[in-house]
């Protein structure tokens, strides 16, 4: 028997990916001065562990002005690469490609973690130690009433940003990181600067589309010429805003393609994030409900796509594939619900090796394996996560 699509290799520029199983990024907003620790190597290291087969960071700030919060991860600073190294050195050995998000949070940044409020910082996070700082913005429009109004971006200042993109770019690679993704979606600057709701800009970076694309693109670029060409580049998007006014699926079509034409070899489809936290739901949600977006922007403009959003189930993700809907699949929360969702999924969809814990790490399948047969006496022949 084959291996069925969602366990098949896939090799982008010289990087060989062992399935299409992406851990999406995920904010954990547990980190101090930008520093990785302990929580984050387990928090990533079980998903390399539990089989998939690119495990992506959660967004690390170019700046510590572009930080969401107190709490996420930076590379504006040397010493946040060893940190960040010995992550990338853990999922590359345990079988996964080690892939990281650079970001910047915009007018979104300097928020709430989102267990005290997931909104603007209160006096009750003030006295918590979390103070606010300046936030910065295409134009001066707050996210929402009761936000910090950003202020707006100079020349200058987008010179400066340019060169933070290109700084923690080659920190990056420095760190052992296989895959790059930049982040162009969920309210944060870049994608600030595409929604003609959030950027009233009345130079070469805001009017037209092709004015609000003009910084977005610039930062690919800076980050393509930075970047290993050897390594593969992503860069994820709100494929629409789902608000009256904002991104339609036509303007992130003709993003795609001039990302492309920069050198971006995959296109992250997410969606809606410009107004409220990340997570607010401008689209409305159900199974899959992102990978239209995906399928058409696929089609459109002839480029890997990476399908995410309420994708749970084994099946769903293969047929995806199957119907050439997307290229990668991106599991969020359902990992941290089960961190050995791909393991789970490649028992239940089967493929060539009759041996059922042949991938798990062998510290693990050694003693599954040797569970089995007291299992089949007691429960007969069907397997937990397979089908007869």
């Amino acid at each position: 028997m084959s291996q069925p699509p969602l366990f098949q290799p896939i090799t982008i520029r010289s990087i060989t990916a062992k399935n299409r199983i992406v851990i999406s990024p995920m904010c954990q907003y547990s980190a101090t001065d930008g520093l990785v620790n302990d929580w984050h190597l387990v928090h990533l290291g079980k998903f390399a562990q539990g089989g998939a087969g690119i495990v992506m960071t959660e967004a690390v700030a170019v700046s510590p002005q572009g930080r969401i919060t107190h709490g996420d991860l930076g590379l504006w600073h040397d010493d946040q690469i060893g940190p960040l190294a010995r992550i990338a050195a853990f999922l590359r050995d345990n079988g996964a490609v080690p892939a990281i998000q650079l970001a910047h949070a915009g007018r979104k940044a300097s928020m709430q973690r989102p267990w005290f409020g997931n909104g603007a910082l209160s006096e009750a996070d003030i006295r918590r130690g979390d103070l606010p700082w300046p936030v910065v913005a295409p134009s001066p429009i707050a996210v929402d009433q009761g936000w910090l109004t950003p202020l707006e971006l100079s020349g200058d200042d987008l010179d400066t940003l340019t060169e933070q993109w290109r700084l923690a770019t080659l920190r990056a690679a420095d760190a052992g990181f296989e895959l790059l993704e930049v982040h162009c979606a969920h309210g944060y600057l870049l994608h600030s600067f595409l929604s003609p709701l959030s950027n009233r800009r009345d130079d070469q970076y805001g009017g037209s589309r092709d004015g609000r694309m003009r910084f977005p693109l610039e930062i690919i670029e800076t980050v393509r010429a930075a970047w290993p060409d050897t390594l593969p580049l992503s860069v994820r998007i709100s494929s629409v805003d789902g608000v009256e006014g904002g991104l339609t699926l036509s303007d992130s079509i003709a993003f795609a393609r001039e990302a492309k034409a920069r050198g971006v070899d995959i296109i992250d489809c997410s969606s809606g994030g410009l107004l409220g936290s990340a997570t607010s739901a401008a689209v409305p949600r159900g199974y899959g409900f992102q990978v239209p977006f995906a399928e058409t922007i696929r089609k459109e403009v002839d480029i890997l796509t990476m399908a995410v959003g309420l994708i749970v189930h084994p099946d769903q993700a293969e047929a995806i594939l199957e119907h050439g809907q997307a290229d990668l699949i991106a599991i969020g929360r359902e990992a941290l619900f089960d961190p050995n969702w791909p393991l789970h999924a490649q028992l239940e969809l089967g493929g060539d090796s009759d041996q059922l814990f042949a991938d798990w790490p062998q510290q693990y399948g050694w003693w599954l394996e040797r569970r089995e047969p007291a299992l089949r006496q007691l429960d007969g022949p069907k397997l937990p996560y397979r089908r007869n």
